[in-house]
């Protein structure tokens, strides 16, 4: 996704978390390295936590906008929630781990060029 689209705008904001089933077990470099081995070529940020009380910033303010809410609940259930911001820096949509990647790209080309990142 990110190959195809970053030259109409799209930017993939990448923040590993742990608290998923100990997925993130690793340092940064390691995570980094994993990510290479998928061609990930996107920003890949420090690991933080998405959910509690020390939860970063901008992942409370993600899930506290209209379209950030989560279906059951505001907590991020699991690795790879996403969020599609638009250039105006309003949250779009919440995408879940399992959704099928092909909604997200339609609404990559919906709103095209008025998209700036998807985080997850």
């Amino acid at each position: 996704m990110h190959a195809k689209y970053a030259e109409r705008g799209l930017s993939i904001l990448a923040f590993p978390s742990n608290q998923f089933g100990n997925q993130e077990p690793g340092n940064e470099t390691q995570i980094r390295q994993f990510a290479d081995t998928f061609q990930a070529r996107f920003d890949m940020f420090s690991k933080i936590e998405v959910n509690g009380q020390n939860a970063h910033p901008l992942w409370k303010w993600l899930k506290e906008q209209p379209n950030g809410k989560g279906l059951f609940g505001n907590s991020i259930k699991w690795n790879f929630t996403k969020f599609l911001i638009n250039r105006e820096g309003q949250v779009v949509k919440r995408y879940g781990p399992l959704d099928d990647p092909s909604v997200r790209t339609k609404s990559l080309v919906i709103l095209t060029p008025k998209f700036c990142a998807v985080v997850q």
